[in-house]
């Protein structure tokens, strides 16, 4: 789809103007009944130079919205009451990668393929050196930490993981009290474990 430099137009490949009864080229798009969303972008609906200057007299994008959406699409910081994925407290890490974080689906994939990869790969090596036990390899995968690190290493860890999910660090937000327990419950399985002896 090619559109010019004038007035918004595109090119009509054979578009008709959506208003009844009229015949010209559907040159100019309008939105239509599906905004963009999860899905995709959203649908346009193709009308002549005068239906489309009429649709956007008549456009309210406010219909269908009770006062107190309105009142929030009105207010200056609209759209920024979500929390994007790099601002976090964890600055998305300990996440699977997302899908849109790739311009390319195959590299999105081979993400993912290489974190199943690593820990199949570690509970192989952990199989064949019986070194950890099942349990054990949870609480490591839970910590983000290797078969190669030692007892300093997993402190530092747990430490690190601490400060990032205590809600005194996020303002008093409990949010990641779920996460926060699991650390501590696989440090206190890791730090008695065999290995660290």
């Amino acid at each position: 789809m090619k559109q010019t430099r004038f007035h918004g137009r595109f090119e009509p490949q054979g578009r008709r103007c959506e208003a009844p009864g009229c015949l010209e080229q559907g040159e100019f798009r309008a939105p239509g009944n599906r905004g963009n969303g999860f899905d995709g972008p959203g649908d346009w609906r193709w009308f002549c130079l005068d239906h489309v200057r009429a649709f956007n007299a008549a456009y309210n994008f406010f219909e269908g919205m009770s006062a107190e959406e309105i009142l929030a699409a009105q207010s200056p910081v609209a759209g920024w009451a979500g929390e994007s994925r790099a601002f976090r407290p964890t600055a998305g890490i300990d996440e699977v990668p997302r899908w849109a974080d790739y311009a390319d689906p195959l590299d999105a994939i081979g993400a993912r393929a290489a974190g199943v990869r690593s820990r199949a790969e570690r509970a192989a090596r952990m199989a064949m050196d019986g070194c950890f036990t099942p349990a054990e390899a949870d609480a490591l995968e839970v910590m983000g930490l290797g078969l190669e690190t030692d007892l300093r290493g997993l402190r530092q860890r747990y430490s690190e993981l601490v400060r990032r999910y205590h809600p005194d660090r996020n303002g008093g937000d409990r949010k990641f009290e779920v996460r926060l327990n699991r650390v501590v419950e696989a440090y206190q399985l890791l730090r008695k474990s065999r290995v660290f002896a």
